[in-house]
């Protein structure tokens, strides 16, 4: 393991949105959700999703 690579990406997952985005991606397993979906479940504006995604 690359340990200053997991240390970056770790960083971005301190983001309480970004966490959320992240967790309920987990749970959705292999097929995924749609932007519209995640939105729709934790209840944020799209373009604060938009900005945590990108």
């Amino acid at each position: 393991m690359d340990i200053e690579n997991a240390a970056k990406q770790l960083e971005a997952l301190g983001n309480v949105t970004r966490l959320e985005i992240f967790r309920t991606l987990i749970q959705a397993g292999q097929s995924g959700m749609t932007v519209g979906d995640i939105q729709k479940k934790l209840g944020i504006p799209a373009s604060t999703l938009s900005h945590h995604i990108s």
